[in-house]
This record gives structure tokens, sequence and C-alpha cells, in this order.
């Protein structure tokens, strides 16, 4: 069974256009990639637990901050290039990258080494355009940019 995420696109209004935030995964793999390595904050989720559950968690423990849940707006589902399945949901809201404080996770390094090491899992996050947003974000979920500005207009 292909892997399930769901995520949360913020997104605030700021001289006339909306901005969206968008997170950069933490560790070595991805320290300098830059255009098509970015996410929204999502995370995988199990039968156990509902998508707009898993969505909400996913932001407060990769950002560090709790959304309201109260205005939520599906955006739909993407399927990304490795098969995995992305769920997400608008929101307007504030969040200041400075605040980030992203949960830590286990990985190997170095590679072959038989050693872990922990990184942030979200590295930065930062408020960016729509055209912007498309340019950094993982291909398959510029689509949720289109569908933002959609539900926007």
């Amino acid at each position: 069974m292909a892997k399930r995420s769901a995520g949360i696109l913020l997104h605030r209004m700021r001289d006339g256009g909306p901005q969206l935030l968008l997170v950069h995964p933490g560790g070595p793999f991805w320290r300098n990639k830059d255009l098509g390595s970015w996410s929204i904050p999502k995370g995988e989720y199990g039968d156990d637990e509902s998508p707009r559950d898993a969505a909400l968690r996913e932001f407060a423990e990769e950002t560090g901050h709790r959304p309201d849940p109260g205005a939520l707006v599906e955006l739909g589902e993407i399927r990304q290039k490795g098969g995995k399945s992305v769920l997400a949901w608008a929101l307007r809201g504030e969040f200041d990258p400075a605040q980030l404080v992203s949960n830590p996770v286990e990985l190997p390094w170095p590679p072959r080494s038989g050693r872990t090491a922990s990184f942030p899992e979200i590295d930065r996050a930062e408020w960016f355009d729509p055209a912007t947003a498309r340019d950094k974000l993982i291909p398959a979920q510029a689509e949720f940019v289109d569908r933002l500005l959609a539900a926007l207009s």
C-alpha cells in the first residue's frame, strides 16, 4: 500500500496577494537542495487517525505551532513521484518562521557507518508568493498552490 500523508498549506495576505508558508526538510541530504525540495508541513498517518487530525498534528510537530482547526479548506489529494498520496487543507493564518521548532528525527549518518545522528525534521520555514512557491515545492505539491488560488478567488 502506498504511503499516505496529510498536511496544511498556511497562507496569508500581504501587499494585495497571498503568501504561502513552506518548509524545508532537515538533515544532510537536503542541506544544499532548494528548488523542488520544499513542502507543505505534512506527515504520514495510519488507519487509526483521520487525515485532518494528522495534518493538524504534523503541522504542530514540524513547526512547533498548533494551528486553529476551525477554518480548514480541503485542497484535495495529489500523488507524488514516489507514489505517496498527499491530502492537504488550506488555512489562513500567521506564523513567524523565526519561531520554528521542529521535532528531531534519527537518521543513519554518515551513510553506511552504522551510526545514527539526530537532525531537525524541518530546518527552516519561509513565506513565498505563489509563483516562487510553485518553483520551491516538490513538483506534485505545486498543484496545491493552484487549488488554493482557485479557492481564494
